[in-house]
């Protein structure tokens, strides 16, 4: 597996190139990110990429000095069960 990390986004893709996993998180504010998309390939799902994904946005978030939030689904009850992020 091969993670990019960019100012916004990260992107998962197997040795082949082939995206398997990725999570947006667009600046919305002058230091305010929202993580808007969460997407995992289904020979992935169930063994915890998705939560992998937006542990590591919440890091890059902070990296860049912003405050993370959340609109996508999967996110927002990630963070629900993860209050010390």
């Amino acid at each position: 597996m091969n993670w990019k990390t960019e100012e916004t986004g990260i992107t998962v893709t197997d040795d082949a190139g082939t995206k398997v996993a990725e999570v947006l998180f667009p600046k919305i504010g002058e230091a305010e990110y929202t993580i808007t998309h969460t997407w995992v390939d289904a020979s992935l799902r169930g063994q915890g990429m998705a939560g992998r994904l937006v542990e590591a946005a919440v890091d890059q978030i902070r990296k860049n000095g912003g405050t993370p939030r959340a609109s996508c689904s999967y996110a927002v009850r990630w963070f629900a069960e993860h209050l010390e992020k």
